[in-house]
């Protein structure tokens, strides 16, 4: 058998995640993440580099004779750190630049949708603020303001009153809260339905989707308050049937694999497809370049094939040679954040209980590792996985699996899964 030295980039539950299902294969003899984590140091080697540091990163994979490389984030795929190491001759899994786009630009993949017919929001595109908000005057609420480029998972607001949608376009357009990823913003229908995420592996040719899942944004309980990065996931998602697989592959998952070809701009890796099921069939919300988070934590708890295998099929053009097997379960990832979170957190809080944690795996997220103790480092901080035969059970695993961990001003939601399967 080969054996394979494995670098991934990123520092999250999702490389938590990764690195875990890469720790599985009997491929991988040296495993290493960039720059990692507390809880990823005890799988990996950590390496003091920053994900974002594309110089850095190939300079360091070079020197120590990396033979693949999994970049994780979306900020490196869209700056080209997967071109980087190809030009350095290193394998690596992800998109190019090129491709990695799709999430990089709303107004891309929008545009892209209209023009190969795949179903998604009407929508407006504006770099003028005085224009975007005379069509949300013209168009009323509900109604969704998203910035174009990458915003942490935080640049989209679902206006219910036209205050809240001009509040939002100034806010980006104007006093620049997401940077220069507001300079443009997409102003689209609100759509109506469940939404749901499938993630999906594809080689360019062939695409893999995976089991489905669903993000909880939103804060609080009952999805209220500020968006966050995730505050927790379920798969299979319940509102997602075979009937709706079906037209996803046939109606958005190979019309987007195949649409980006036709532009020139091959996708190998993995893709997002945000996506709501509404009353005229599923439509695209976003495309993510990359696996979600913390999608990819409940997601990958279920996956039997050896994920070595899968990614160096993505990268060599294999896919479709590759039986790739997911468990006929459940899954639930429930995440602890740090009091504050989105906002304002703090940071260095002691985590107790990680050791009396039975009958689940907990990623983490925002950790640090000192004097054989972990802290808090980061807003969202650990997500308490738990597979199970059905969705409720998993789902209760997790809460109880969750019980003996603290750290101070701990937050958490409390119905994670429940509301979705108490709504069946």
């Amino acid at each position: 058998m080969i054996t394979i030295k494995v670098l991934v980039v990123g520092s999250g539950g999702r490389e938590h995640a990764i690195c875990w299902a890469l720790k599985k294969s009997p491929k991988v003899t040296e495993l290493y993440c960039a720059p990692g984590n507390g809880g990823i140091a005890e799988l990996a080697v950590c390496v003091d580099v920053k994900a974002t540091d594309l110089d850095g990163m190939v300079a360091w994979a070079k020197d120590n004779a990396m033979d693949f490389v999994m970049v994780a984030p979306d900020d490196p795929l869209a700056m080209g750190m997967v071109d980087a190491m190809e030009a350095a001759g290193i394998r690596a899994f992800g998109p190019r630049a090129c491709a990695a786009i799709v999430e990089g630009s709303k107004a891309f993949s929008k545009e892209l949708m209209k023009k190969y017919g795949i179903p998604t929001a009407a929508y407006e595109i504006f770099t003028d603020k005085d224009a975007a908000l005379r069509y949300v005057e013209a168009q009323g609420a509900p109604i969704v303001v998203k910035c174009d480029g990458l915003a942490l998972g935080k640049g989209v607001v679902v206006a219910q009153t036209v205050e809240e949608a001009k509040e939002a376009v100034v806010n980006m357009m104007e006093n620049k809260a997401f940077g220069e990823a507001g300079a443009k913003v997409v102003i689209e229908e609100c759509m109506t339905g469940p939404e749901v995420t499938v993630l999906a592996f594809t080689d360019g040719k062939t695409i893999v989707p995976m089991p489905s899942s669903q993000d909880h944004k939103r804060a609080f309980d009952g999805d209220q308050g500020p968006n966050t990065g995730g505050m927790g996931a379920i798969s299979p998602c319940p509102n997602y049937t075979s009937e709706h697989a079906d037209l996803c592959m046939k109606h958005i998952f190979q019309p987007t694999v195949d649409a980006l070809n036709a532009e020139g701009r091959t996708f190998r890796g993995v893709i997002y497809f945000g996506m709501m099921l509404t009353p005229n069939g599923p439509k695209v919300v976003e495309y993510n370049a990359r696996f979600g988070d913390p999608e990819c934590q409940a997601v990958l708890s279920l996956l039997e094939t050896d994920l070595m295998d899968i990614l160096e099929a993505c990268v060599d053009g294999t896919l479709d040679q590759v039986d790739v097997r997911f468990r006929i379960a459940a899954s639930c990832c429930l995440v602890l954040a740090s009091g504050g979170y989105p906002v304002a957190y703090e940071k260095g809080k002691e985590i107790t209980g990680l050791d009396q944690v039975t009958d689940a795996v907990v990623f983490h997220a925002g950790t640090k590792l000192q004097e054989g103790k972990f802290f808090t480092n980061g807003g969202r901080v650990l997500g308490v996985t738990a597979v199970a035969p059905t969705l409720r059970d998993a789902v209760d695993k997790a809460y109880a699996a969750a019980k003996p961990i603290s750290f101070e001003k701990m937050h958490f939601r409390k119905d994670i899964g429940y509301h979705i399967l108490d709504a069946q």
